[in-house]
């Protein structure tokens, strides 16, 4: 599992139980050849009534060109369907009675209902709402996809994060919705452009070093990588990178006495957990910290690390753009 959800709660024994009870139910009903995922047969038929098969992390799935009740168990297929106008019947959460991402429109997330934790969906509340298509990824998933397929289409991608572009695009597919996805991409392509321009153009973002620290609650700092989901928004931006942290991979990690590692000419930073035990406090007081080029220039800022580090997609990206903006023209 990625990093990016430290502490996130594991699966417990009881959820396998249920798993395996949910199976036997199911099958009893009529078993795998019988279910939505099984029996669609049907070759990208006309109109909404009509299905279309998606390839994905685990095989081709037939699914409804138009799914009207759609679970999604990660906040990469969460934030997917709302860009793209679905509310989806169901969602997992990060934590249990967690909310969710809270970056999104309250109104679109007011009738959504819990369906367990994220890597720990509850089985029995996803079939109790009757899904027509799930979404999920294989690193999440893996374990629960037979269960999962024999309530309904279920479409996963390889992992989340880094490939968020990707993942966005299987989504639209399992959601007959690659048209309006193409105008999100040029919506997007547009604002990056936008914002570049307003950092002082291509040329000047690139010689402008921008680093990201996250802290950690129960584990080290990290100072984030190019494979990740911020990562790639600095490289859409074209701006300039740490050399210890222009590179591939997911993140490095450092001590509060390696802070100075995470130097740079603009410095974004956010915190998982409690600031004191994510040794944020005791960091940020430290002269290491307060000697970093960004800090003495006012030019390190705290973010959400709800958005930061949860909003895997258009919307999310969307907003963290214009963080940038903001944070960088307060101090221009």
């Amino acid at each position: 599992m990625p990093r990016t959800f430290t502490g996130r709660i594991t699966l417990a024994a009881a959820v396998a139980t249920v798993t395996t009870a949910l199976a036997v139910t199911l099958t009893a009903c009529g078993g795998d050849h019988d279910s939505p995922a099984a029996k669609g047969a049907t070759p990208g038929g006309a109109g909404s009534a009509g299905t279309h098969t998606v390839k994905t992390a685990m095989g081709d799935v037939q699914v409804k060109n138009a799914p009207e009740r759609v679970v999604v168990l990660d906040t990469d297929s969460l934030d997917s369907a709302v860009t793209l106008g679905i509310t989806p019947v169901g969602a997992t959460t990060v934590a249990d009675k967690a909310p969710f991402s809270a970056y999104l429109p309250a109104g679109k997330l007011k009738d959504i209902k819990p369906v367990g934790v994220i890597a720990a969906p509850n089985l029995e509340a996803i079939n109790a709402l009757k899904p027509d298509l799930i979404l999920s990824s294989k690193v999440r998933d893996e374990k629960n996809y037979k269960s999962l397929s024999t309530i309904a289409p279920t479409v996963f991608s390889e992992t989340t994060g880094g490939p968020w572009r990707a993942n966005f695009e299987l989504h639209a597919d399992a959601l007959g919705k690659k048209t309006e996805a193409k105008q999100v991409v040029t919506d997007y392509t547009a604002h990056v452009k936008r914002v570049t321009e307003a950092l002082g153009g291509p040329a000047k973002a690139a010689q402008t070093k921008v680093g990201f620290v996250r802290f950690v609650e129960g584990a080290d700092t990290r100072l984030y990588l190019n494979d990740t989901f911020v990562g790639s928004l600095f490289k859409d931006l074209q701006v300039g990178r740490p050399a210890n942290q222009d590179k591939d991979g997911f993140s490095v990690d450092v001590s509060p006495e390696q802070i100075d590692r995470a130097n740079a000419d603009v410095l974004f930073y956010s915190t998982y957990g409690d600031a004191k035990k994510a040794k944020e406090t005791d960091t940020i007081g430290g002269p290491l910290w307060k000697n970093l080029g960004a800090v003495r220039k006012n030019k390190a800022f705290k973010v959400d690390d709800n958005l930061w580090m949860l909003g895997i997609g258009y919307t999310g990206a969307g907003q963290i753009l214009d963080a940038i903006e903001k944070d960088l023209a307060s101090t221009s």
